[in-house]
């Protein structure tokens, strides 16, 4: 059932008949209950409000036959009875006022004016006089109605409909003479309509209306309105709606999923190197979210108009202040626009911001984006979004949609190893991507390969990543050019280095001026690393750049320092003197220096090798070579030994050369390569016994023995390793050659002499300080322990080696230590904890990649289950 009250009473049902009665009292019975829905009445309150100028003068069970006639017509669960009092139960929504109110609410005006019929009870309460409640009913009703209208109009008036509402606010200020947004719509109506005269006109009829009977000016807002189309303010002349000051959105925006829901809320930076993207983003994001800022959103490029003073001036207008009402001063600027922005729902972007000074007068009340290169640590109310560049699937994904070529098909003769190709190239930059997938979409002739081997060439790739006025180059000059001169210097020191990341002492040699950099958008701070140093990361694009400006010498300088560092670092791993014994803590920390700087020294081999730098080159690969052998970083042992020889032979280091044979001797052992590290061996041996070479001769020895050994040749291992200990220059070379001697002697069988050999090599690594090799000799002993049968000894030797492991922070070395523990708990009866000990093992085996750790284990835990 439907209720009406808003204009003539009036009742539907649910198939819309009319069911309004028509009897004068129960009409005026159903208005008391529709003026005081879901309140009680009592028999003697409806008596009096239905005969108010008799004083109530009639009997109650004349009300009462009234409400049951009212129940017959509308239904008895309509009008309830409630302890005595009768009551009307209306749903939600059933009664038009209330439909009213909630439309009004929510912004639905047309909706909610269509309702409207007329004054409420017109036809029961004419006058508005037999009852209180109609007429403070019919007032706030009336309020509310004009709110819509003025809503409703205003949207027309953005429409640009101002011609149509001419005739109706023409009424409405008639009906209205003191309603001055009325007032405002009718002067705004008549200004787009070419009639500015008479807008003016309107504006002083209310003027002299108001200071003629009440000694007031008009409203603060249509005084305004008045003062623009006074100065013909150009941004009234047309039914623009609110200012969307945006760029175009980005076409074929891909990926920052996990960016473009933060981009908007409270003060934002979106920070980032050149060419990351951060203002496409930062655009992207806002046009998504243009409906939730019904009043607008602001834009600047702070790169060309840099001082806040214009940028005000620029919103302010927007917002509606006339140019004569724009104050002189930046203070003054900054109070109005806080003032214009506090009551609006306003979206601010500030594009490309060099610094906090140029952003903080421009900061409000209202949402506020800034993109910049620096993360602005100034803005210490801002949250902070770092854009880096595009994954590799991202990548392609905007190489194929900017080109509009099919993604299976580079071209006539190129597959999908050319688009790859082609994003790695432009590093995942953007910017590159944009530039490199729209000369495709220019050039349909060109093939993705052809693209692809004119940005091979590095000397010409910044030339060839441009379309149109859009450069690579171009945006990284930017930052380069507003550099001071030794930030300058600083990154084009760093563009002489291959590294992809570098650490603190790194910059701070080249001139210190990282975070300047950073700023400039021309480098990232890339975390922390495991020494506690700060990194950097330079884009591939970025140091081609800075190679254009290349500083004489950096290699050099770099070397001269890493050598002395990594030798400080090797000397804590490899100590041959006894009397010198090397703290844990030391050589933990030296491990994780080397961790931390590995990529780097490895990219650093390289550089040298390039620059002539021959001696440094070979040197530091040589001194490199224990810690990538500890952890097995077998690759980049195999990527510094290829440029280290090659440089000992250029330079005809017969000395160099050698050692670094011998290194590569000990990296094919490692990769159980035995015929190649014989190869590289019997040449070492022959050099450093040409040389007279002996301690280093006596070394490749020990290596060839070790080769015998996994060679199944026991015999000629066993001669080799007693000739290497005889011939013995020192404490290290007697407890190398026990070691393997004892391994030796174990596969022979003869456990007590390995067991023998292995304790004294044992006691010369504790001598030496060498806890690594010290824990490797003891999982070796342990293992002939067990074959012995003497269990105790194996754990008590398990458990030295996995301390030792602990306490340097060697995970690798910790496995192996915890696979000997397992062996020993298996023996022991113990096939739970050792398949536990055993299975924590193959996890780290499977982290690092050393597969021999990892088949051991594995058949350690298949005959525990078989147990």
């Amino acid at each position: 059932m439907q209720f009406r009250i808003m204009g003539p009473l009036a009742v539907l049902d649910a198939e819309g008949r009319d069911r309004t009665p028509t009897v004068p009292k129960h009409r005026d019975l159903l208005a008391l209950f529709l003026l005081h829905a879901g309140r009680p009445l009592t028999v003697e309150r409806l008596r009096r409000l239905l005969w108010a100028s008799e004083g109530g003068d009639r009997s109650d069970s004349l009300v009462r036959g009234y409400v049951g006639e009212l129940r017959r017509l509308l239904g008895k669960d309509v009008i309830t009875t409630v302890s005595g009092s009768y009551a009307l139960a209306l749903g939600d929504g059933l009664l038009d006022v209330d439909r009213f109110r909630l439309l009004v609410d929510r912004g639905a005006n047309e909706e909610a004016l269509a309702l409207w019929r007329g004054e409420v009870l017109e036809d029961v309460d004419p006058e508005g006089t037999r009852w209180a409640e109609t007429r403070r009913l019919r007032e706030e009703l009336e309020e509310l109605r004009l709110l819509a209208l003025e809503r409703r109009v205003q949207a027309d008036l953005d429409a640009g409909r101002h011609r149509e509402l001419l005739a109706e606010l023409k009424q409405l200020v008639k009906r209205h003479p003191t309603w001055q947004r009325f007032r405002g719509q009718y002067m705004l109506a008549l200004y787009r309509s070419g009639r500015r005269v008479e807008a003016l006109a309107a504006y002083a009829v209310l003027r002299d209306q108001l200071d003629g009977g009440h000694a007031i000016e008009p409203d603060p807002e249509l005084q305004l309105l008045y003062h623009r189309m006074l100065h013909d303010d150009a941004s009234l002349h047309v039914s623009a709606g609110p200012p969307v000051l945006l760029p175009p959105d980005v076409s074929g925006f891909v990926g920052r999923a996990d960016l473009l829901d933060r981009v908007i809320g409270g003060q934002v930076v979106v920070h980032g190197q050149a060419g990351a993207g951060k203002s496409a983003l930062a655009v992207h994001a806002a046009w998504r979210r243009r409906a939730d800022f019904p009043d607008g959103i602001l834009y600047a490029d702070l790169r060309e108009t840099t001082a806040p003073a214009a940028v005000l001036e620029d919103f302010l207008r927007w917002l509606g202040c006339p140019a004569q009402a724009i104050p002189a001063t930046l203070e003054q600027r900054v109070r109005l626009f806080r003032t214009y922005a506090a009551n609006r729902s306003l979206l601010v972007l500030l594009d490309n911001a060099a610094g906090e000074a140029q952003v903080r007068p421009l900061l409000s009340a209202c949402p506020t984006v800034v993109t910049s290169r620096s993360p602005l640590g100034g803005l210490t109310e801002a949250r902070r979004l770092s854009v880096g560049v595009l994954a590799e699937k991202e990548a392609l994904e905007l190489l194929v949609t900017g080109s509009g070529r099919d993604a299976d098909r580079g071209g006539e003769h190129d597959g999908g190893e050319a688009w790859l190709r082609l994003a790695r190239l432009c590093g995942g930059l953007p910017l590159a991507l944009r530039i490199a997938a729209s000369r495709l979409a220019a050039r349909p002739e060109w093939t993705v390969g052809y693209l692809v081997r004119l940005l091979e060439d590095e000397q010409e790739r910044l030339d060839r990543l441009h379309a149109g006025d859009q450069a690579v180059r171009s945006v990284l000059a930017i930052g380069f050019d507003g550099l001071p001169e030794p930030a300058r210097l600083t990154l084009r020191g760093l563009g002489a280095l291959s590294a992809p990341d570098v650490a603190d002492w790194v910059t701070d040699l080249l001139g210190g001026q990282a975070e300047a950099l950073v700023d400039a958008g021309l480098l990232e701070t890339c975390g922390v690393d495991v020494a506690g140093q700060v990194r950097y990361r330079m884009h591939d694009l970025t140091r081609l750049f800075a190679r254009e400006h290349p500083v004489p010498g950096v290699p050099a300088k770099v070397a001269s320092v890493v050598l002395a560092r990594v030798q400080a670092s090797r000397f804590s791993l490899v100590s041959d003197d006894p009397g010198t014994v090397v703290a844990t803590r030391d050589i933990r920390e030296s491990v994780e220096w080397l961790a931390a700087e590995r990529g780097f020294l490895v990219s650093l081999v390289a550089d040298l090798h390039a620059a002539g730098l021959d001696d440094e080159c070979w040197r530091l690969a040589h001194l490199l070579a224990p810690f990538l052998e500890r952890h097995r970083f077998l690759d980049d042992w195999r990527a510094v030994t290829g440029p280290a020889l090659a440089s000992a032979r250029r330079a005809g280091d017969d000395h160099g050369a050698a050692l670094v044979l011998l290194d590569l001797g000990d990296l094919h052992l490692a990769e159980r390569r035995w015929d190649r590290a014989e190869e590289a061996l019997r040449p070492a041996l022959e050099s450093c016994l040409r040389h007279g070479l002996a301690r280093d001769a006596n070394r490749v020895r020990l290596r060839l023995g070790r080769v015998h050994l996994e060679l199944g040749r026991l015999e000629a291992a066993e001669q080799a390793l007693r000739q290497c200990r005889a011939a013995a220059a020192g404490l290290r070379d007697e407890a190398d050659a026990d070691r393997v001697l004892g391994e030796v002697l174990r596969r022979a069988g003869r456990l007590d002499e390995a067991a023998g050999h292995l304790l004294a090599a044992v006691g010369g690594l504790a001598r030496l300080g060498d806890r690594h090799r010290q824990a490797d000799t003891l999982i070796d002993l342990s293992t002939v322990r067990l074959a012995q049968a003497a269990k105790p000894a194996a754990r008590a030797a398990a458990e030295q080696a996995r301390g030792i492991a602990v306490r340097l922070g060697d995970r690798l070395l910790d496995a192996h230590a915890l696979l000997a523990l397992a062996r020993v708990n298996r023996a022991e009866g113990a096939a739970e904890l050792a398949a536990e000990l055993a299975g924590a093992a193959l996890e780290v085996f499977e982290e690092t990649g050393d597969q021999r750790g990892a088949a051991n284990a594995r058949a350690l835990l298949a005959g525990t289950a078989r147990r």
